[in-house]
């Protein structure tokens, strides 16, 4: 959880709200099929259905106040995956940071998954 302090009080804002804001802003972005997730039992990848987009992604939350983000996802063949991962980069640092006042550290994105069509 991080805690923003203001004129008016304190705000604390958990992870749950950077799960979700993080989530619709990957999977909004052309290329992104969905988010993604490892099975601990067989560790195959399974894409998630889009009501469990924030199941993809994991927070940190560092000392200064900072949060990094990590996402996984799969993607639509034959998309440039440099290209789209530093447009999802941009689109989260925005809107989570907009939303949030929060700034981000770092976006970490994992390709886990193509998909064919």
């Amino acid at each position: 959880m991080v805690k923003l302090q203001n004129e008016h009080g304190y705000i604390n804002i958990s992870a749950d709200v950077f799960t979700n804001l993080t989530g619709d802003a990957a999977t909004n972005c052309f290329g992104v099929k969905g988010m993604t997730v490892r099975s601990m039992t067989d560790g195959i990848v399974h894409l998630l259905k889009a009501e469990y987009k924030g199941k993809g992604v994991h927070i940190i939350y560092n000392n200064d106040n900072t949060i990094s983000i990590e996402l996984h996802i799969a993607v639509d063949r034959g998309v440039n995956i440099p290209v789209l991962c530093q447009s999802i980069k941009d689109e989260v640092r925005y809107k989570v940071s907009k939303a949030t006042g929060v700034e981000i550290k770092r976006v970490d994105i994992f390709v886990d998954k193509m998909i064919l069509g």
